[in-house]
């Protein structure tokens, strides 16, 4: 983890380096200054020399500015360094997950993902920010003032010791007790993010069906956990302050009581009496910081183990050694496949496929809910691996391309549409980011999306809201059509993506392309069977298997599933599903 986290460190090496030496210099001039004041008291005060207390004075003022000068600069710079690490340490994992296939995005929650590029990288910055100036500052601290106590008074300074020795032990046992407790508040954070996301994202939902009270509950519960967690921890830490500030007024009763003794017996100066107390303070509060530091280190910990987790997790889809960059045609071939989400999964989700689909071909996907059409149509471009046998695209294993190359000729339409916030053209263009507006509203012709675009009062230029909440979800459906045709692929895939247009627009889609694009090989999964019927061939799938393979008029001789499907659409005008639902 250490190492993992280092590494983001990167450009930010010398402020790191200049904050703990600026702190080491802070500490010199404030252990300095208590000399001086002796010195004034000592040689000074009670001779009555002006002009040393002049000197002196003058001495201790310019050592004053100096410490405040590295006290600027150590808190410049290391305000520096840990914003610096914190923006790496966000970058670095953002980047690695949009390197992540589906299945390793399956092991985190969007929430997780979220909670650990905020609330995680926030408390392994400010850990960070208290190691470079705290941890310098505070045992450097502790450590000259105890040398000078020590300087001045053995006797008195064992007392210092003996303190030090008592507090270590009690935060010892401090921290042992608060760690547990913050190694599970960031999971609770999860949860609450989680309720948050949720409960935002679906709101329509959520006042459709009432269930705005269910909500608060809900998010109210997750807020609950989090708070009686942190009490937990804080329940711990509170001894600290108690201990702390009885050590201290312990340690300044038993100098003052020892130190006048010595003083009458003319063993110690007034002015060292003030130093030793001067430094008793010190000490006491860099033990103070330094129990602040472990309790900012415990919780970063946890955090820290998080951010490295996202940042060090590879990718299961890798480029091989020799990738090939060129996809000949839009063939596909499945031999024997076999696939799982879960490799230690006893139940695979499709099993034993030998498919063989030419270029330029359009196939109809058409199964129940759970038949595995998606996870099928996923396999061509590689979104997820096969578990065993292979699926090739233009006589090549889709795991011997490029994975960028494979993909820009794999043009999917998935089944959860989204669209980002900016404009029309800003979101067409992620099919291809040099299309000139011409292309565009070609690509919405073809996808019928023109005729709404052209309604809005500001056409292409339109800005779509985030999530596409201002548009429909058939407009929605065709943007995101017309988006994969502008990267002229040489498959398109639809999972279910004219489900929200109705059958009339559906039909014109269709043409569309027959007429447009029939060198493209287009897959089509739908629950309307007169979304697939004039497709060259239709696969019906059923638990994972292939049940049947052919044309609309072989399928309803030799099929029964497709032959009932169809029977039902066409006399009983139903769904593919009788129950409905989401494949």
């Amino acid at each position: 983890m250490l190492k993992t986290l280092a590494k983001q460190v990167k450009e930010f090496k010398t402020v790191s380096i200049l904050t703990p030496v600026f702190m080491v210099l802070e500490v010199i001039m404030d252990t300095v200054i208590p000399l001086i004041m002796a010195s004034i008291i000592d040689k000074g005060v009670e001779v009555g020399d002006i002009n040393h207390i002049y000197k002196m004075g003058l001495l201790m003022v310019l050592t004053a500015a100096f410490g405040l000068f590295t006290g600027y600069m150590g808190g410049w710079c290391g305000a520096k360094a840990s914003t610096g690490f914190a923006r790496n340490l966000r970058k670095a994992m953002f980047e690695n997950i949009q390197t992540f296939s589906f299945a390793n995005l399956d092991k985190y929650s969007t929430a997780g993902l979220v909670t650990r590029m905020t609330t995680d990288v926030t408390n392994v910055q400010n850990a960070y920010q208290m190691i470079l100036r705290m941890c310098f500052r505070a045992p450097g601290n502790l450590i000259c003032a105890m040398v000078m106590a020590f300087f001045i008074s053995p006797r008195l300074a064992s007392i210092y010791l003996m303190a030090v020795v008592f507090l270590s032990v009690c935060l010892i046992f401090i921290m042992r007790g608060a760690t547990k407790y913050f190694r599970q508040v960031f999971k609770k954070y999860d949860e609450l993010n989680a309720s948050v996301q949720e409960s935002v994202s679906a709101v329509r939902v959520v006042k459709a069906y009432v269930r705005e009270d269910y909500e608060k509950n809900r998010f109210t519960k997750a807020a609950e956990n989090l708070y009686k967690m942190f009490i937990n921890a804080e329940r711990v830490l509170t001894l600290n302050s108690p201990l702390m500030q009885l050590t201290v007024y312990s340690c300044i009763l038993l100098i003052s009581w020892m130190g006048a003794k010595m003083i009458v017996m003319d063993g110690l100066t007034t002015g060292q009496l003030m130093s030793l107390l001067t430094y008793c303070m010190n000490i006491l509060m860099s033990l103070m910081m330094l129990s602040m530091i472990f309790v900012m280190m415990t919780m970063s910990a946890a955090a820290g183990q998080r951010v490295a987790e996202v940042i060090n997790e590879q990718s299961d889809l890798v480029n091989p050694a020799n990738p090939v960059y060129e996809v000949k045609d839009g063939s596909i071939r499945f031999k024997d496949v076999v696939f799982s989400y879960k490799k230690d999964s006893s139940e695979p989700v499709l099993k034993d496929i030998d498919l063989e689909i030419g270029s330029g071909e359009t196939i109809g996907i058409i199964g129940g809910t759970g038949s595995a059409k998606s996870s099928l149509v996923n396999l061509i471009s590689r979104l997820y691996d096969v578990t065993g046998g292979s699926v090739m695209v233009g006589g090549v294993d889709v795991r011997d391309y490029d994975i960028e190359t494979l993909r820009n000729n794999v043009s999917v339409v998935l089944q959860k549409n989204v669209l980002f916030s900016g404009t029309i053209l800003d979101n067409l263009r992620w099919g291809n980011a040099e299309a000139t507006e011409e292309e565009c509203r070609h690509a919405c012709k073809l996808a019928c999306a023109d005729e709404f675009i052209e309604r809005f009062p500001d056409g292409y230029n339109t800005r779509i809201e985030q999530g596409g909440t201002n548009v429909s979800g058939g407009q929605k459906q065709r943007l995101c059509i017309a988006r994969a045709l502008l990267k002229k692929p040489k498959i398109l895939i639809l999972d279910d993506s004219t489900s929200a247009v109705d059958t009339a627009t559906d039909a014109k889609i269709r043409k569309a392309f027959a007429q447009e694009i029939p060198g493209t090989t287009k897959l089509i999964i739908a629950q309307r069977v007169s979304s697939v019927e004039s497709a060259d061939k239709i696969i019906v799938m059923e638990g994972g298997r292939i049940n049947g393979f052919g044309t609309h008029e072989e399928l309803l001789a030799n099929n029964d599933i497709y032959r009932d499907v169809y029977e039902s659409q066409t006399k009983g005008s139903g769904d593919f599903d009788e129950n409905g639902g989401d494949q």
